[in-house]
């Protein structure tokens, strides 16, 4: 089993997408629900994983709207 935080995986995941491309500069996420049943993992872990990314400005959150990959620093950060 690996040790790493469930959040930390999906963050890793997440990014992986980003910088392959397969989520393109300014395509939205998948939703939190599509996430936790996707990872088989809770709400929190979703979003603390969004958050890593937000912070590395990978993606945006635009409220009541989603999340986006940043135009900026998709690729290659």
């Amino acid at each position: 089993m690996d040790p790493t935080p469930l959040y930390v995986q999906l963050a890793n995941i997440l990014r992986g997408m980003i910088e392959s491309g397969a989520l393109q500069p300014g395509a939205a996420l998948p939703s939190e629900s599509y996430l936790q049943q996707e990872h088989g993992v809770a709400r929190g872990t979703v979003r603390t994983a969004i958050g890593i990314l937000r912070d590395e400005g990978r993606v945006i959150t635009i409220a009541g709207r989603g999340t986006f990959v940043s135009p900026s620093r998709s690729q290659g950060k």
